[in-house]
């Protein structure tokens, strides 16, 4: 029997879980319990893909070693960011936490498998680039299942893609699309942290919405 989401209690709670989603970058220790994570990844598999490709491939990043090269990787890419940035907003840059990679007890690498005979191509002729949104909409499924959980994600896209795809060596044709840390959050708010830092502040409808 199919669930009644117009009932007048969940579209408040679907409300608030949006609210409190947030790109959480500092977590606690506590591990994830496998059973856990791997609930998780099922809810993601739920996401929508086009013509039920599911191309999503997820990684996850466990050793010491690979999450060493990841830290790297970040580290270069951050270093190269900095310096795209002067004065006042270079010193804001240089303050930011803009990753979990030393806390998160979890860290999952998503892929695009483009080259999947999944879905037999249906509605990639025109639009080839709805593969790897597919993926997104994974990620996204996944954020919501894990926040609704208790538990904190961020996304790390400060890296070089192609280097972190040599350092896990994946398979010829994955493209890397998110790099996530997973974890409890060690605090949570409703308000972005670019926002409250003062490095950027969310847009207005009126300022997004466009009429022809």
């Amino acid at each position: 029997m199919e669930p009644d989401f117009a009932e007048p209690g969940f579209f408040p709670l679907l409300t608030e879980l949006l609210r409190w989603r947030r790109d959480v970058r500092h977590f606690r220790r506590d591990e994830i319990p496998e059973a856990e994570l791997l609930e998780l990844l099922r809810l993601a598999q739920l996401a929508p893909s086009v013509g039920l490709s599911q191309p999503w491939r997820f990684m996850r990043v466990r050793s010491d070693a690979a999450r060493a090269a990841v830290r790297e990787n970040f580290a270069r890419c951050n270093a190269d960011a900095l310096g795209g940035y002067q004065g006042a907003d270079a010193a804001l840059y240089a303050r930011l936490k803009l990753s979990g990679l030393d806390e998160a007890p979890v860290q999952l690498a998503v892929f695009c498998d483009g080259a999947t005979g999944s879905g037999r191509g249906l509605g990639r002729r025109t639009m080839p680039e709805m593969a790897e949104y597919s993926v997104v909409t994974a990620v996204h499924t996944l954020w919501l299942a894990a926040r609704a959980k208790g538990i904190g994600m961020g996304w790390v896209s400060i890296l070089d893609p192609e280097g972190i795809a040599q350092a896990l060596n994946v398979p010829e044709g994955w493209r890397l699309i998110a790099y996530l840390c997973l974890g409890r959050p060690a605090e949570t708010h409703t308000v972005p942290e670019l926002e409250r830092v003062g490095w950027e502040h969310r847009h207005k409808l009126e300022e997004v919405l466009v009429d022809r």
